[in-house]
């Protein structure tokens, strides 16, 4: 039963609208994009997303435009979007009833930007009318594929990485499909999570939608309607008013990823045009797209684009379609930030670390005030194998926090995700009670930050004990070998390491992409994340 409301009776016509009625609205739906996300992480069944929030949510209008949402994982933006997107297309409103959910995660059929980040959307109704959207997204830690963790930048196309789904029907006309929760249980090394994921998503959305129609009552759908657009317009007027200040021009900048395993350079190449109250990201000129999972999906291009835009020019922007449309990305296909099928991308998070800078680089060409040094990405780690206390399967997904560069006020962040990547580092009680790891060394990496006037972030240093008979690892790493980048004359971050028994006679440096490396019970691992660089001469 629909709560009794008040509806505002005044129309909200161009001319009539209350500015602090626009503002209070936007709140509102931010407000309701962060009840989602809590809803979403207390019942969430991995500790993936219950204790890292490895998750996001978005509301959206009844066209698919972004409205509000929550501030998580900007990276999650992508996939929040495109897969909005991809069932705003594919289903049209008049085949839709009140309480239909759908579920997607591919980044070519089904808007998603990596297999397991698992996307649940629910059009809304209000009196028989689409209003709008819910979307959650949820990295789960196992959708199948060749590798545990359905993450390795070893797989060589995207049928290696997992279970692949275009939009679907998770739930109809309110009504959970059972089977579609099968079908992704039983392709996951862990289904029991998978269920209990999905349903909490499920939670999450009905959340948004309760919250939703209830605004729709209080304020009438015509004046919502009004207001809604108003809100995208002042979020545009805010922002072009922040490029005004940015000479016009043409500025470009490179950044490269760290070498194919023959050697050949990645490039990251963006040219940024500053006209017109816009900018014009163009990444011609980068690296043809690789046969390795750190392909970058357009989506997941443009979402780390919009972060590093909001973050040097105006943190304080709403996450909105009105900021989203002032930003234009030109990205070639069949590029490694624009990949075409069948190329695998489940390590595209690593690559976007990379990505920022070099649109932080080129940013801080044309907004010299902004300028900020290479930073440290996050490193990611795959242990699965048989837990011997319970006889199941475990599968613990982490990334691990690298470090932010210095910037011309200031030293670097340590120990944080930068950019567009958001998730918390799992703390030990968690993860020692999950899975049968101990932690048995957690500090920053004194030294691994680039020196200069202002210093770069320090990284991590993190040791992993192994209890279980036996595990497999698998791991991704960047800023290997391509360290980042100091600038004004600051020093180079320290590169990232993975390392095996430390300080024994067995010591041994792993490889920054492998897959499937069996190690045995007492086996230490170390991980050992870049530093950021920093900015500037020392002692000046």
């Amino acid at each position: 039963m629909t709560p009794a409301t008040t509806t505002i009776e005044t129309m909200a016509t161009p001319g009539r609208l209350d500015p602090i009625t626009t503002e209070v609205i936007g709140s509102a739906l931010f407000a309701i994009t962060e009840e989602m996300s809590g809803a979403l992480m207390r019942t969430a069944y991995s500790p993936n997303i219950r204790e890292r929030g490895d998750c996001s949510t978005g509301l959206f209008d009844a066209e698919g435009r972004v409205l509000a949402q929550s501030q998580r994982l900007p990276l999650h933006m992508g996939s929040l979007l495109g897969s909005v997107q991809a069932v705003h297309r594919a289903h049209p409103a008049d085949t839709l009833r009140p309480g239909d959910m759908f579920v997607a995660n591919d980044p070519y059929h089904g808007g998603g930007s990596h297999l397991p980040d698992v996307n649940v959307v629910a059009p809304i109704f209000s009196h028989d009318r689409l209003i709008g959207y819910a979307a959650s997204t949820a990295h789960h830690s196992d959708v199948g594929g060749i590798a545990a963790g359905s993450e390795s930048a070893d797989c060589r196309e995207i049928f290696q990485e997992g279970l692949r789904l275009p939009p679907v029907r998770l739930v109809e006309a309110g009504r959970v499909n059972e089977d579609v929760i099968a079908i992704v249980a039983l392709n996951s090394r862990v289904p029991g999570d998978r269920g209990g994921d999905l349903r909490a998503q499920i939670a999450a959305n009905r959340v948004a939608e309760q919250r939703l129609i209830e605004l729709d009552d209080r304020y009438g759908s015509e004046n919502l309607r009004g207001y809604l657009e108003a809100l995208l317009e002042a979020t545009e007027k805010r922002i072009r008013a922040r490029y005004a200040e940015i000479a016009p021009g043409v500025y470009e900048h490179d950044e490269y990823m760290d070498p194919l395993p023959d050697g050949t350079p990645l490039r990251i190449h963006v040219r940024l045009e500053v006209r017109d109250g816009r900018l014009i990201f163009d990444f011609a000129g980068s690296s043809p797209q690789m046969p390795y999972a750190r392909n970058v999906p357009l989506a997941a291009t443009a979402a780390t684009a919009f972060c590093v835009v909001k973050t040097l020019l105006d943190p304080g922007i709403a996450t909105n379609d009105g900021f989203y449309r002032s930003v234009e990305i030109h990205a070639p296909e069949s590029t490694i930030v624009n990949p075409v099928e069948p190329a695998p991308v489940g390590a595209r998070a690593l690559s976007c670390g990379v990505l920022a800078d070099a649109i932080a680089g080129v940013l801080s060409l044309a907004a010299p005030d902004r300028i900020v040094a290479g930073s440290g990405p996050h490193q990611l780690v795959v242990l699965a194998g048989l837990d011997d206390r319970s006889g199941s399967y475990f599968v613990n997904y982490e990334t691990i926090a690298g470090a932010l560069g210095a910037t011309a006020a200031y030293d670097g962040l340590d120990a944080v995700r930068i950019y567009a990547s958001g998730a918390a580092n799992l703390p030990v009680e968690a993860l020692e009670r999950a899975f049968p790891l101990r932690i048995e060394r957690y500090e920053l990496r004194d030294g691994s930050g680039g020196v200069g006037a202002h210093s770069g972030g320090r990284g991590i240093r993190r040791d992993y004990r192994i209890l279980s008979e036996s595990a497999q690892i698998s791991l991704t790493g960047e800023r290997h070998v391509e360290p980042a980048l100091g600038v004004a004359g600051g020093g180079d971050g320290a590169p990232g390491r993975f390392l095996l028994n430390p300080g024994t006679e067995d010591e041994t440096e792993l490889p920054r992409i492998a897959r499937d490396l069996l190690l045995r019970a007492g086996d230490v691992l170390r991980v050992e994340t870049p530093g950021g660089a920093g900015y500037g001469e020392a002692g000046r």
